[in-house]
């Protein structure tokens, strides 16, 4: 399927990999946003999340994410399982700047260890760089996420540095690391 972020008038795409359905969101997602994002063991590693997470906070999330598409900055799409695609267990986005963009995810605790964020993310990197014509995705983890670097490693992104004390979250500064994926490197790892 190809699609563009500049055609305000395409559909959000809908992808499916072998267990997963990444769909567009809802703003019936919202209770399911604030309740498994809002999670403290989700949310200490997302830098703009609370816990608890207000679902009136998580309206809005929803709400300026689905946004995004329509005004070309980028996607963000409910992950869901195969057998239950109306219940979101996460999310996976791409954040449009130019031609390059920042890929972000997050599940709900009780879908961690099953290699659904490696699953999401990977097939959101294919369509970034093969539908999207993107020539670089980029990541940002904050310290202590090492679920998230071992995801990272397996679709290919570089360590590219890290900023020291860069976030706050809570009353804590934290290391945030940056890694990278340059279009003829996710080529290169593309099956012949």
């Amino acid at each position: 399927m190809a699609f563009a972020f500049d055609d305000e008038m395409a559909p959000v795409p809908e992808l499916a990999t072998a267990r997963l359905v990444l769909r567009a969101l809802a703003m019936s997602d919202a209770a399911a946003v604030a309740a498994s994002a809002g999670d403290r063991r989700v949310a200490r590693f997302l830098v703009q999340v609370p816990s608890p997470y207000p679902l009136a906070l998580a309206r809005r999330w929803v709400s300026s994410r689905i946004a995004w598409w329509a005004e070309g900055g980028g996607l963000t799409l409910a992950i869901a399982r195969r057998e239950a695609p109306a219940t979101l267990i996460g999310t996976v986005a791409l954040r449009r700047v130019a031609h390059r963009a920042e890929l972000g995810y997050w599940l709900a605790a009780d879908a961690w260890g099953r290699g659904y964020a490696t699953e999401a993310a990977s097939a959101l990197v294919d369509a970034g760089f093969r539908d999207l014509g993107l020539d670089r995705i980029y990541a940002q983890v904050l310290e202590g996420n090492d679920a998230s670097v071992r995801v990272l490693a397996k679709l290919g992104l570089v360590h590219e540095g890290t900023k020291r004390r860069h976030a706050r979250k809570g009353r804590r500064q934290l290391d945030v690391a940056f890694y990278g994926l340059l279009r003829d490197e996710w080529a290169a790892r593309q099956p012949a």
